[in-house]
């Protein structure tokens, strides 16, 4: 499917599956509210799978891998050659989402969108649109017809999933240089100054901050990007990485399966499919808030309340896994707890 016809075809979320799952809420023998942010996500799956009884147990991180050429202006620890070992690692049950999933019953599907060199394994898709995405400071990262490619790379990734049966998914990355790439996009979706979006990633010297913070002002003063076409963004100063977590969101919303959203890379690829369709909003559920100084503008312009501070920074989706456990808990309550009248106590009214 093209993204023009999926963006066509998504429908919101069911509004009756929504106040059916409040409605339970006020009826399980529990104090109103009391599960919290946890509460508002079991109604918001509701409304994403169409019943008031969600199942999340059949449930998928997939996880894109790509490069980027912006790396080659000193804004990393480590070379490329990082994105490509990883990549195989995945694909060998040798990485720290695959260790996290395996505990959640999560499968793991990793995808090389865009890695730098030839890589392989058994279990890794290969969906490679380029061998890594150009130097943003001198050129387009991408080409626009390529960042198509990376979306629908993502929304045929969810196409599959559904296929599978997948109740609920997450996207997760690998690339090195792509906190360079998601602050970038941030900038130029949100409007802000580079220096109040760009964080030190995998751990950079102070010196090492400031070269990354002027890679993405000269890329952005060279693109003179318009912030509402968010493709245009993308192919500028984006990665493929991006692209292909912001087409997972939008093939879930089509398919009717929620997302939960990871770290800062995946905020800002949830943001780049929002603005393609605000639809795909009431799809995503924000597992955790970043450390990246970007995250915080990207949840408070999706208006999202993530359910864990941590201080987490793994990439690969780890983040929305841990979410899941969340959710796994949140739902043990929601679909095993007895109503106020099956224990013949008087059910909490809220007080005037």
């Amino acid at each position: 499917m093209t993204l023009s016809q999926a963006l066509q075809s998504i429908q919101p979320p069911c509004e009756a599956s929504i106040a059916g799952a409040a409605r339970r809420f006020e009826q399980i023998a529990a104090p109103l509210g009391a599960l919290g942010l946890l509460q508002d996500a079991v109604i918001q799956l509701a409304g994403a799978q169409g019943k008031v009884l969600p199942e999340i147990d059949r449930r998928a991180v997939v996880v894109f891998c790509a490069d980027n050429g912006v790396v080659a202006q000193g804004v990393t620890q480590c070379g490329q050659e990082v994105t490509a070992t990883v990549a195989e690692n995945l694909s060998r049950d040798m990485t720290s989402v695959c260790l996290m999933a395996k505990h959640e019953n999560v499968e793991v599907i990793p995808v090389d969108i865009g890695v730098a060199r030839t890589v392989g394994g058994a279990k890794l898709v290969d969906r490679k649109i380029a061998f890594g995405t150009k130097d943003m400071t001198l050129e387009p990262a991408m080409t626009r017809e390529e960042a198509v490619r990376a979306i629908e790379v993502g929304i045929e990734m969810a196409g599959m999933c559904a296929e599978k049966g997948i109740q609920i998914l997450c996207a997760g990355e690998m690339g090195i240089g792509n906190t360079t790439s998601s602050a970038a996009v941030t900038a130029a979706l949100l409007g802000v100054e580079p220096a109040a979006v760009t964080g030190r990633g995998a751990g950079l010297s102070s010196e090492g901050l400031e070269r990354k913070i002027h890679a993405i002002e000269r890329a952005l003063e060279r693109a003179q990007i318009d912030a509402n076409d968010p493709i245009t963004v993308l192919s500028e100063v984006g990665g493929f990485d991006i692209a292909g977590m912001a087409g997972l969101y939008i093939g879930g919303a089509l398919h009717g399966i929620p997302s939960v959203v990871d770290g800062v890379i995946a905020q800002v690829a949830a943001l780049v499919a929002v603005r393609m369709c605000p639809d795909v909003r009431g799809y995503l559920l924000f597992s955790h808030k970043s450390a990246e100084p970007a995250s915080r503008l990207l949840l408070a312009e999706m208006d999202a309340k993530p359910y864990i501070d941590a201080g987490m920074r793994l990439g690969e989706g780890t983040g929305a896994v841990a979410g899941i456990a969340l959710l796994d808990l949140g739902l043990a309550v929601y679909r095993g707890m007895p109503a106020f009248d099956d224990i013949e106590i008087d059910a909490y009214v809220p007080l005037s």
